[in-house]
């Protein structure tokens, strides 16, 4: 599936930036042009069933990570993926062949059992008032809350259900493909400091961002942007 995209900047050099889920090219707001002040032209894709990009049948990690490939040029200098975009990043990563890759608190053990990773529970949050999502993210600025309340309008929350079948099931990558930066949550429910630890034994390099929840670059931009020094 061909993905809706928004580009920031001009420059030489190109940067790609895949969201989460529930979320759309608007969680960049910040990062898109920090970026392109850098130098890059900047692409973002809505992944199916979110932001603009069209409604599917079909939402297995599999099919995001192909959609990228489609859409996105190969051999761009930069690709950055957060949590569900993490995910379907490390899975293209060897077809679309950045220079860089960096995941951001990547969604490579959804967590299983009683108190694990619930469809249902996530295809809730399509209803969550301001108040709720202001309370879940207490670092946020007003801007981003309601940038939020905006991509769930238009969020098909059954994406949710697509990915419940990794629950529990150990999806870190063997090796890094290219050279990656994972970029952490602290602390991270995706990546515990035990597989962090793997992580580096298989040749990635791992940085946190201390005291940032789950959605790093919007909960401490500065501190999300200092992390990805040495690689931007």
């Amino acid at each position: 599936m061909l993905l809706h995209t928004t580009t920031w900047g001009e420059g030489d050099r190109i940067a790609l930036l895949v969201h989460g889920i529930m979320a759309d090219h608007r969680t960049w707001r910040r990062v898109g042009p920090a970026l392109a002040g850098r130098g890059y032209r900047v692409v973002a894709v809505d992944l199916r069933g979110h932001g603009a990009s069209a409604r599917a049948g079909a939402y297995t990690a599999h099919d995001f990570a192909d959609d990228l490939v489609e859409t996105l040029p190969g051999g761009a200098d930069l690709a950055v993926g957060h949590s569900l975009g993490g995910l379907a990043l490390s899975l293209a990563a060897a077809r679309l062949a950045p220079r860089r890759a960096v995941y951001a608190d990547p969604a490579w053990n959804l967590p299983a059992g009683e108190d694990g990773y619930r469809g249902e529970l996530f295809a809730g949050f399509k209803a969550a008032t301001r108040e709720a999502v202001a309370a879940m993210n207490p670092r946020w600025d007003a801007e981003d809350v309601g940038i939020e309340l905006e991509t769930l309008k238009v969020w098909d929350e059954t994406t949710a259900f697509g990915l419940e079948p990794l629950a529990g099931t150990d999806l870190l990558p063997p090796e890094p493909v290219v050279p990656s930066l994972v970029v952490l949550a602290d602390p991270s429910r995706l990546v515990s400091a035990e597989r962090a630890a793997l992580l580096r034994e298989r040749g990635f390099e791992v940085r946190t961002v201390r005291g940032a929840g789950h959605t790093i670059h919007r909960d401490d931009f500065g501190g999300f942007m200092a992390a990805l020094e040495g690689w931007v």
